[in-house]
């Protein structure tokens, strides 16, 4: 998959799920709600516990409709684990240039995370797909709307603290897409078993990005 592949695999609904904490025996049916309620791109960050296992199972189970990758992915070693479970994107918190290299000379979409401008453009030259900025809600959404004169040529994923209330805004001003975590999987909820809640908050955040 290229670059142009990559990001329009976000476009779809123009939100990641991530997936961080989620029991393996869950993950199916957590999956089916985000499905159901629009989201169709989902990461399981490597500090899950068999979070492999479960990167492996999305992608044998829901890989035909659904965009599977792994997040929270520190160095070149974690690359190659999620990689070798099946990811079909790489999402790092961090501006490794060598784990951008690795996934762009394979052709794994990589959107690598940064806060500063220096950061997101290195990361942009060393073979990124989409910089997420990070942490998007405490950067404010001013920032990444300044961010944007000098270097709006480079997609960018606003990620943490997205929720319904900003969304609209952070694609307004120029996000390619943003992250959701926990306001849309909630660990609560799924052990609860109440996955239409899953549904319920995924379907609210994709209306707010319909025509943005």
């Amino acid at each position: 998959m290229d670059k142009e592949q990559g990001l329009k695999q976000v476009e779809a609904t123009r939100i990641i799920a991530i997936i961080r904490g989620v029991e393996e025996r869950h993950i199916l049916q957590v999956a089916d709600a985000l499905y159901a309620g629009g989201i169709t791109v989902m990461e399981v960050t490597l500090n899950t516990p068999g979070a492999p296992d479960m990167i492996r199972q999305l992608q044998h189970e829901r890989g035909d409709r659904m965009f599977i990758g792994a997040g929270t992915v520190l160095d070149l070693d974690d690359a190659k684990t999620a990689l070798a479970a099946g990811a079909g994107f790489i999402v790092t918190p961090n501006t490794d240039e060598a784990v951008i290299r690795y996934c762009a000379d394979t052709g794994v979409p990589i959107y690598p995370g940064a806060m500063t401008p220096s950061e997101i453009v290195r990361a942009w030259k060393a073979g990124a797909t989409a910089v997420k900025v990070f942490p998007s809600a405490s950067l404010g959404i001013g920032y990444i709307k300044e961010l944007q004169g000098p270097l709006s040529h480079i997609p960018m994923l606003a990620v943490g603290g997205v929720n319904a209330d900003n969304i609209r805004e952070f694609i307004r001003i120029g996000c390619h897409g943003v992250g959701i975590g926990g306001s849309v999987v909630n660990l609560k909820e799924i052990a609860a078993g109440n996955f239409a809640w899953i549904t319920e908050k995924a379907r609210a955040l994709t209306e707010q990005t319909i025509g943005s």
